[in-house]
């Protein structure tokens, strides 16, 4: 066993080592910077198989039973999941997150099982179980309380950091074992802030990536391309008729032959168009006509009812060379006349008659 404690040690300095190389290497984008990644990532999973081999973690320890040399081994994980979320390559974007948060998981579940995480930091743990895809480190709700949740976490991290760096410039930091013990404890308090505040990136980046379309299906049959869905996917065969598509409305029947061929114009559509078409819409309901083409319709319909004010006193000219018309009005005037005589004005009124 002790060849094998030697063997973990040897691997885990050559993964730190590659780690620091990583450091100096500039554009993460770069092939250089990704097979170093790629090479470091690779020894600190042998160091995850050579701790497993040896046990070298037991649920029936305590930290006390740790001695001060092993206690570096707490971080192969969170070292193992902050490598892993450096990989570049979007095809591969949503396992490589998934994976990281894996190992966090399984780095925060170590530290609980050894009494390792503060009260603040348990709690933390409680409310990433409660929803680990809608983690986050402070409230979501009181941007006030946020706030304040964020400056106090920022203000301990620089606390740590600070504590840190006394340690590491002490004398005695590579020979004396309180020393040591101190110094990889603090290590590991600085990382579990590193990894709730990772959980919560990785939180927020699935969300989105949830949102995006998937790539074009490569399958040769297109009626097997065409049955592809799921939720948001980015192909549909729905027809664009009515508002959505100038004309389109007037085709109907199959849009494909059973070869696969167009047999009339469409227009596909994903669920993230549709979304952000009805976000952008107008809040009102936009006219389908002018003012005046109601006006003529509602005239049509004989909704309106032409006449009175000014227009009822002018009484139209009647041709004279209509008789039929001249003998109409004429008929109309005589029945007005004795209308009158039969009634004069104010004959209807009897109130307050004495």
């Amino acid at each position: 066993m002790a060849e094998e404690q030697r063997s973990l040690r040897s691997v885990y300095l050559s993964a730190e080592a590659k780690r620091q190389e990583l450091e100096g290497l500039g554009n993460s984008n770069t092939e250089d910077y990704q097979d170093t990644l790629s090479s470091a990532i690779k020894l600190y999973e042998d160091c995850l198989r050579i701790a497993d081999e040896v046990s070298l973690f037991s649920p029936n320890e305590t930290l006390e039973d740790v001695s001060s040399g092993d206690l570096q081994y707490f971080l192969i994980n969170h070292q193992l999941a902050e490598l892993v979320q450096r990989l570049t390559g979007i095809e591969r974007r949503k396992e490589n997150l998934l994976a990281a948060r894996s190992c966090y998981e399984s780095f925060l579940k170590l530290l609980d099982a050894y009494d390792l995480l503060s009260k603040s930091d348990s709690k933390l743990l409680e409310q990433y179980h409660d929803g680990p895809d809608r983690f986050s480190v402070a409230s979501t709700t009181d941007a006030s309380a946020r706030r304040e949740t964020k400056i106090a976490r920022f203000r301990e991290e620089k606390d740590l950091k600070q504590r840190l760096q006394q340690l590491r410039q002490n004398p005695t930091a590579q020979t004396e074992d309180s020393t040591i013990r101190s110094l990889h404890l603090g290590s590991i308090s600085l990382a579990v802030h590193h990894t709730f505040a990772s959980l919560e990136s990785i939180s927020q980046e699935l969300q989105i990536l949830a949102l995006m379309p998937s790539e074009p299906s490569n399958a040769s049959n297109p009626a097997d391309a065409r049955s592809q869905s799921r939720d948001g996917d980015a192909y549909s065969d729905r027809l664009v008729s009515g508002l959505g598509g100038a004309g389109l409305g007037k085709y109907t029947g199959p849009i494909l032959s059973a070869q696969g061929k167009p047999l009339r114009p469409f227009t596909l559509l994903d669920k993230r168009t549709q979304l952000r078409d009805g976000v952008f819409r107008p809040s009102h309901t936009l006219p389908s006509m002018s003012i005046d083409e109601y006006l003529e319709e509602e005239r049509k319909r004989g909704g309106i009812i032409e006449g009175g004010g000014e227009a009822s006193g002018i009484r139209p000219e009647v041709d004279e060379d209509d008789l039929d018309k001249a003998d109409e009005e004429t008929m109309k005037a005589r029945a007005w006349d004795e209308y009158t005589e039969a009634n004069p004005k104010g004959s209807g009124n009897t109130i307050n008659r004495g």
